[in-house]
C-alpha cells in the first residue's frame, strides 16, 4: 500500500500543509457557534439551548450565503495567479470588497426583517422564540465585519497564504469564549445576560478579526505585487459579475445544504424541545468535522484552480485524487470516534440527561453520513477550482430538497420514527450529493482533456 501512494507523496504533503490552516480557519466559523452552544448548554438550560438551535438554524442559512459570495474570489485569484496576472488579482479583490460590503448590509436586512417573522410562524415553542430574538438580532450585526474579513481572507488563501487567517481565527475564538463566559454568567459585577451575552461576544470577536486581517493583508510584503493596483475607488461591474458568477452558485450550494439542515432542525422542534436540543447537540459535533472536511475542499479548490489556470490536467487530477483519499480517511476516523464515544461526547455540549440520551443515538447515525458529507464537499471544492458551479448547484438542490428533506419528513414525521428518521433522511441526501458530484467531476475532467487534444 505504501508503494502505491509513494509516487504521490509530495501531493499529499502539499495538500495537507495548505489544508491544515484552512481547516482551522474554516472550523473557526463553526467553533463560534459551538462555543456559544456549549456555554449556553451548561449555564442557561434546555430552553436557552433550544433557542440557540433555532437561531443557528435560521442564521446559518443567511451566513452561508455571505460566505459563498465571498468564496467566489478564491478560485479566480488562484487561476489568475497561475497565469501570473497580478493586475487582475488586484482588480478582483477591489471589486470583491465592494460586493461583500453591499452583501453584508443586504443580508443583515434579510435577517432583521425576514428571520424574525420566520421564527414566529414556524410552530416553535413560544418561550424558545422569545429567548432567541435578541440573540438573532445581535448575531446578525456581525455579518458585515465578517464579510469584510472574508474578502481579505479569501484573497490571501487564493494565493496559498493560509496560516495568517488561521492564527487570527484561533485568537478570535479564544477571545470569544472569554467574553461569552463573562457576559453569560455575569462575572466581575456584570449582570448575567444569558443568550444575549454570547451574541455580543461574537460581534466583538468578528469586528476585531476584521480589523486585524485587513491590516495584515494591506501591510504585508507578500501581497505588494498583487495589490499594486488595488483601490477601493476602482469599481468595475464586469469584475463584480465575474466574482458573482462563481460566488452566487457557491452560495446557493451552501443554502441548499445548510437550508436542508435548518428545515430538519425545525422538524425536530415540531417533535419537541428535547429533540431539538439533542439535534443541536449532535449537529454541533458533526459540524466541526464537516468544516474540517471543508478545509480540505478549499485546499482542493486552490490547488486545482492553480493547475486549471496553467492547463496542467495531470497535476489537477493528482490533487483531486489525494483530496478524496484524505477526506475519506479523515471522515472514517471520526465515524469511528462518534460511534465509540457516542455516550460521552454529548456531555461536551450539555448536562441534560434526556438530551444526552437522544443525542447519543444521533451520533451513531452521524458516524454513517460523515463519509458522504466529506466526499460531497470535496467534490464541490474540486469543481469550483475549475469554475464549474452551475450543475453542482442543481445537484445539491436535487440531493437535499427533492430527495433528502422529503425523506426526513416521511420517515421522521409521517411514519413517526422521530428525530432518528429525520437524520436518516439527511444521510440519504448526502449520499445522493456525493455520488452525483463525483460523476460530474469525472465528466468535466474528461471534457477538458478532449479539448486539449
Amino acid at each position: 500500500m505504501f508503494k502505491k501512494y509513494k509516487p504521490n507523496k509530495l501531493y499529499y504533503q502539499s495538500t495537507i500543509v495548505l489544508a491544515g490552516p484552512v481547516v482551522i480557519s474554516q472550523l473557526g466559523h463553526t467553533l463560534v457557534q459551538t462555543f456559544d452552544t456549549i456555554i449556553i448548554g451548561h449555564y442557561s438550560g434546555t430552553i436557552s439551548l433550544a433557542a440557540v438551535s433555532l437561531v443557528h438554524s435560521v442564521f446559518m442559512v443567511v451566513l452561508v450565503i455571505g460566505l459563498g459570495i465571498a468564496y467566489g474570489l478564491t478560485p479566480l485569484i488562484a487561476q489568475e495567479n497561475g497565469k501570473s496576472n497580478y493586475t487582475e488579482c488586484a482588480r478582483l479583490v477591489s471589486n470583491s470588497l465592494w460586493l461583500n460590503i453591499v452583501s453584508g448590509v443586504f443580508l443583515f436586512l434579510v435577517v432583521y426583517f425576514g428571520s424574525m417573522f420566520a421564527m414566529q410562524h414556524a410552530d416553535q415553542d413560544p418561550k424558545v422564540v422569545e429567548t432567541a430574538k435578541p440573540y438573532l438580532l445581535i448575531l446578525s450585526l456581525s455579518i458585515l465585519p465578517l464579510m469584510i474579513f472574508q474578502t481579505f481572507k479569501q484573497f490571501a488563501e487564493g494565493l496559498g497564504f493560509t496560516r495568517q487567517a488561521m492564527n487570527i481565527t484561533i485568537w478570535g475564538n479564544v477571545l470569544n469564549v472569554i467574553i461569552a463566559v463573562i457576559l453569560v454568567k455575569g462575572l466581575f459585577g456584570i449582570e448575567p445576560m444569558g443568550v444575549k451575552g454570547v451574541g455580543i461576544a461574537t460581534l466583538i470577536d468578528r469586528i476585531l478579526m476584521m480589523m486585524v486581517m485587513v491590516w495584515y493583508v494591506l501591510r504585508s510584503d507578500h501581497f505588494k505585487l498583487y495589490l499594486h493596483h488595488f483601490s477601493i475607488k476602482f469599481i468595475d461591474f464586469s469584475k463584480i459579475l465575474k466574482v458573482v458568477k462563481i460566488g452566487l452558485p457557491v452560495a446557493m450550494q451552501y443554502v441548499f445544504e445548510i437550508g436542508a439542515f435548518a428545515v430538519a432542525a425545525l422538524m425536530a422542534g415540531h417533535i419537541g424541545a428535547t429533540e431539538q436540543a439533542a439535534h443541536q447537540t449532535a449537529i454541533t459535533l458533526v459540524a466541526m468535522t464537516y468544516m474540517m472536511a471543508g478545509g480540505l475542499a478549499s485546499a482542493a479548490t486552490i490547488k486545482i484552480g492553480n493547475s486549471f489556470g496553467k492547463k496542467n490536467y495531470a497535476r489537477l487530477q493528482k490533487f483531486a485524487k489525494v483530496s478524496y483519499h484524505l477526506v475519506i480517511a479523515f471522515m472514517l476516523f471520526f465515524a469511528i470516534v462518534f460511534t465509540l464515544f457516542n455516550q460521552y461526547l454529548p456531555y461536551l455540549i450539555t448536562s441534560d440527561a434526556d438530551v444526552i440520551a437522544v443525542a447519543a443515538q444521533l451520533l451513531i447515525i452521524a458516524g454513517i453520513f460523515q463519509l458522504f458529507d466529506g466526499t460531497q464537499v470535496v467534490g464541490l471544492g474540486a469543481l469550483r477550482g475549475m469554475g464549474d458551479v452551475n450543475i453542482p448547484t442543481f445537484i445539491t438542490f436535487v440531493a437535499y430538497w427533492i430527495i433528502g428533506l422529503p425523506s426526513c419528513y416521511i420517515m421522521g414525521i409521517h411514519f413517526n420514527v422521530g428525530i432518528a428518521g429525520i437524520w436518516y433522511g439527511l444521510t440519504l441526501g448526502l449520499l445522493t450529493s456525493s455520488v452525483l458530484l463525483y460523476f460530474r467531476f469525472r465528466y468535466v475532467i474528461n471534457r477538458g482533456l478532449k479539448n486539449l487534444m
